[in-house]
């Protein structure tokens, strides 16, 4: 059904648009206020770019009925792992990693793009079963198709990236409902797993993350001292924040990548305890906002949708957040519509189109 059908535009989520252009506000002045004076100074207005290229892109997805985008996903899948393939072939390496591909003079996190497509790929499986409770080898066989391109993004070097499928997964599953020994086998999956990582396949360099971690004290020149400036910067923030271009850590350029993963440090330091509290409640009816929609969803599948989104963005706030606060390990995850980033910025909304998409359909039997 196309959009045009709709009545109105007010069938659309503006409380949802307006918090997440509310936060991407605040990510934008603390980018502008994180490059002020670098060689960084043009990222800024970049990102508003993004940002209004997100919202075309989130309209965009709100004109095709999410059913079709479901019928499409076996394509859609295998578009995505030869697209991480090539990635891994011809891409840009970064960082150490190789992870982008150079498309019109702009380089596109393909792992990022692909989160898209992970969860119209849950919500397809799951509805597709079409009975009260999985059995182990449907957990299995979902596992097993969503393995695939997160081993693949590993590989580029990207765990952080990677991780970030999981719990689209793992919500998917746990709404569908799963019988109490798979719960577990799940859990102990999940005590074993980090435990055989750590010691056969991390590389030496996400191990001294770990490390770092646990102990930051122990390589303060190293490994810990992102996390020790990260500290110190959200600490100095106190209740009412140093002010807009006033951050000591960022001003003095003691926190690196300030402007991207690094973003809620410097916020936090620049805009305080109460600064702090704002962004994290407009997270919450962020959050909330979509649940709602899930609840209100004509469909299995609608519900599927939401949850996956939901449970995404969630996780990317709390590792991100915590990896700023020294309660995380250090990974590449970027905080939703504040960090600096095209591809991340551009996912987000199209996250969003979903969610509106499923409820502009809402009424439609």
């Amino acid at each position: 059904m196309s959009i045009t059908d709709f009545r109105s535009l007010r069938e659309l989520d503006w409380l949802l648009i307006l918090i997440a252009l509310a936060l991407c506000a605040l990510g934008v002045l603390q980018i502008f206020s994180a490059t002020h004076e670098t060689k960084f100074m043009n990222v800024w207005w970049r990102q508003i770019l993004y940002v209004i290229a997100g919202l075309i892109l989130m309209w965009l997805i709100c004109t095709v009925d999410y059913h079709t985008l479901l019928g499409q996903v076996p394509w859609l899948y295998a578009l995505s792992v030869l697209a991480l393939l090539a990635a891994a072939a011809v891409g840009t390496k970064l960082g150490g990693s190789r992870r982008w591909i150079p498309i019109f003079g702009f380089s596109f996190q393909v792992s990022e793009f692909a989160k898209v497509v992970i969860v119209l790929l849950v919500a397809r499986y799951l509805t597709g079963l079409r009975r009260k409770q999985l059995d182990g080898w449907d957990i299995a066989k979902l596992t097993g198709l969503v393995a695939l391109p997160c081993l693949l993004i590993a590989l580029q070097p990207d765990l952080g990236t990677a991780l970030t499928y999981l719990p689209i997964v793992a919500v998917g599953v746990f709404v569908a409902g799963m019988r109490p020994r798979h719960v577990a086998v799940l859990a102990l999956i999940g005590v074993v797993a980090p435990l055989v990582s750590y010691e056969f396949l991390l590389k030496e360099y996400q191990k001294k993350r770990v490390l770092a971690f646990l102990d930051p004290e122990s390589d303060r020149k190293g490994r810990g001292y992102q996390v020790i400036q990260s500290q110190i910067a959200i600490g100095s923030g106190q209740m009412w924040g140093r002010g807009v271009t006033r951050g000591s850590q960022t001003r003095l350029k003691f926190l690196p990548v300030s402007h991207a993963d690094f973003i809620f440090a410097t916020y936090s330091e620049e805009q305080g305890y109460v600064g702090v509290v704002f962004a994290l409640g407009l997270y919450m009816l962020l959050l909330l906002q979509i649940l709602q929609t899930a609840q209100s969803a004509p469909d299995r599948a609608g519900m599927y949708i939401c949850m996956g989104v939901a449970a995404l963005l969630l996780f990317h706030l709390l590792v991100n957040v915590g990896m700023v606060a020294g309660m995380m390990p250090v990974t590449g995850i970027p905080l939703p519509f504040m960090s600096a980033g095209g591809s991340s910025t551009l996912t987000t909304f199209m996250l969003l189109g979903l969610v509106n998409n499923v409820r502009l359909r809402r009424f439609i039997s």
